[in-house]
């Protein structure tokens, strides 16, 4: 019984994590759907999907366009001229950026650090780092990425870790989950160096 629960459960959750995704959209698509039911003899599901196939086809569309030379110069100057002024638009575009691996990051390194006098860790991303050797980080919030504090710590509070940022970011908007191979890595340094690292 317990294996077939260990198989079946995760399938579970898979659907009803897809059913769930799929009760937001039709919630968010919802003014447009009931107007396409009212107006013609649809059923709701068939016109559910009638609006997210013509959703995923003006994504492409726009993703084609944006790929021409004048597409890419019409929507750099309509980003320049309206949505970069509006509060937060441009942290939210490097963060889903940095997601899908368009964008450089911004930071440095990834680095678990102890900000405070305890064993506790926290996912970190380096900003800076100075002449005597401490460190300015960026501790995000989860699953927010674009929000969170900044902290100067010194050098022995923070352990920097051989882990992509994209992979580091990830983490962060799954609430920590895939956080296992950054906890492998420190392991793997106080190994390596169990005076430096407590």
């Amino acid at each position: 019984m317990l294996g077939g629960l260990v198989v079946l459960m995760p399938v579970i959750v898979f659907f009803l994590v897809i059913r769930w995704l799929y009760g937001v959209l039709t919630n968010v698509i919802y003014p447009v759907t009931s107007f396409l039911v009212e107006k013609t003899a649809l059923q709701q599901l068939l016109a559910d999907i009638l609006v997210i196939a013509s959703i995923l086809i003006i994504c492409f569309l726009i993703g084609v366009f944006v790929k021409t030379q004048m597409g890419n110069l019409i929507i750099r100057s309509f980003e320049n001229a309206t949505l970069r002024h509006a509060p937060g638009y441009s942290m939210i575009k490097e963060t889903v950026m940095m997601f899908f691996g368009r964008s450089k990051s911004p930071f440095s390194a990834v680095a678990l650090v102890r900000p405070f006098s305890s064993e506790t860790m926290m996912t970190a991303f380096i900003t800076d780092e100075h002449p005597d050797g401490s460190f300015t980080v960026f501790i995000p919030t989860a699953p927010n990425p674009t929000s969170g504090n900044i902290y100067h710590l010194p050098n022995e509070r923070v352990h920097i870790v051989n882990v992509p940022v994209d992979e580091a970011l990830r983490t962060i908007l799954s609430c920590g989950i895939g956080s296992t191979n950054m906890i492998v890595r420190v392991a793997e340094l106080r190994k390596k160096k169990p005076d430096q690292i407590g």
